[in-house]
């Protein structure tokens, strides 16, 4: 590709000597470098010995005609392009050219002020095809650099999650231990501190259950089929239910709930997230109310599940479906701050969005939306 200070190469291939030297003559002075040649063979030999930016060839030519040179030529240099020079008996053939790859033509006998802008149009394409496969291919690398960090990363996560479980383990098991058989004999300060002790390796020990199933799920190949998403929410309601049995909970949900094309069990996690987090944040509630809803519009599968609990604020928003981000008061309101960055990772793997609205004290809407 040409720069600002370099001038354009252009190959000239014209079996009339006279037509190719005019304009290898003439073309110097307009911030070309052309090359001429009056058959396609020595042309395509230049071509493959120095890179060219344009090919300007004449249409009728013995041996080779201009659309077989073009094709011989985008062959060698698949980013060259072209011009062809035709008489206006074949301005037919000419369009056949274009259509077998070059970009225009001009008539002969030529004039320069008509050629010159047909050159610059040409050069300016090459330049667009240039920059946009070096964006392409930065594209590419970056896109490839990028998953492979996110490999990595899950990789460390897992790695991480997993080798701290061992250990954590053992001192939830001895504090614990410690609990039963010797609390009894302790003043209340050393209980509270051996209590602390368990309760915190417990909660981390579900964060650590979080951080090794949002890890898995970079890893965990997607089982696409048809699903069920009003049986699903059915189904999860009543699972909640049974764990939430002494509350007074009204879930409404349509019945023509629309199913979509996913991963059932994935789906399914997304729902239990989403409805596990509405029962938590209504139990201050005196009548919970959860509501669920689903249509389709544009190609997508939107779905909704609202709630009249605790809410949130609305300029906290862009943190919601980060690892370990927590709106509540730990301990009026239990879990690890992952259950969102689940929900928003399968939402994402199945291309879809997911994204909420809320007001403090008045509740919270989460919607997602998964691709047809």
């Amino acid at each position: 590709m040409p720069t600002a200070n370099s001038k354009a190469r252009i190959l000239v291939v014209d079996d009339e000597a006279a037509q190719m030297k005019a304009l290898c003559d003439t073309l110097p002075g307009e911030d070309y470098q052309p090359v001429g040649f009056t058959d396609a063979q020595s042309a395509l030999a230049e071509l493959r010995r120095a890179k060219c930016d344009l090919l300007l060839a004449d249409l009728m030519m013995p041996g080779m005609n201009g659309i077989e040179l073009l094709r011989a030529a985008q062959e060698i240099d698949p980013d060259l392009v072209a011009i062809i020079m035709t008489g206006d008996g074949t301005i037919a053939t000419a369009v056949e050219a274009m259509k077998a790859g070059a970009l225009d033509y001009i008539l002969k006998p030529f004039k320069l002020s008509i050629v010159i802008p047909v050159l610059e149009r040409a050069l300016a394409v090459r330049h667009l095809r240039l920059e946009n496969a070096e964006l392409a291919l930065r594209v590419r690398e970056r896109t490839l650099e990028l998953e492979a960090a996110n490999r990595e990363l899950e990789a460390f996560s897992y790695s991480v999650a997993h080798d701290l479980r061992g250990p954590l383990s053992v001192i939830v098991g001895y504090a614990e231990t410690l609990i039963e058989d010797h609390s009894a004999q302790w003043p209340d300060k050393p209980r509270d501190l051996v209590g602390a002790i368990m309760a915190g390796g417990e909660h981390m020990q579900r964060l650590i259950d979080g951080l090794l199933r949002l890890s898995q799920l970079g890893r965990q190949p997607l089982s696409k089929g048809p699903v069920d998403v009003g049986a699903l929410v059915r189904e999860v309601v009543d699972e909640l239910r049974r764990q939430h049995g002494g509350r007074e909970i009204v879930v409404i949900h349509v019945s023509d709930i629309p199913a979509c094309i996913g991963d059932r069990a994935l789906l399914r996690q997304v729902l239990v997230n989403l409805l596990a987090n509405a029962f938590k944040f209504t139990r201050d509630r005196e009548k919970p109310l959860i509501t669920v809803i689903g249509w389709t519009e544009a190609g997508e599968k939107f779905y909704c599940v609202r709630d009249n609990g605790a809410g949130f604020d609305m300029q906290q928003a862009d943190k919601l479906f980060a690892a370990f981000q927590r709106f509540h008061d730990a301990g009026q309101y239990e879990g690890t701050g992952i259950g969102l960055s689940i929900a928003s990772r399968i939402v994402q793997r199945h291309g879809g969005r997911i994204w909420a609205n809320a007001e403090v004290g008045k509740g919270a809407a989460f919607f997602f939306s998964i691709p047809d």
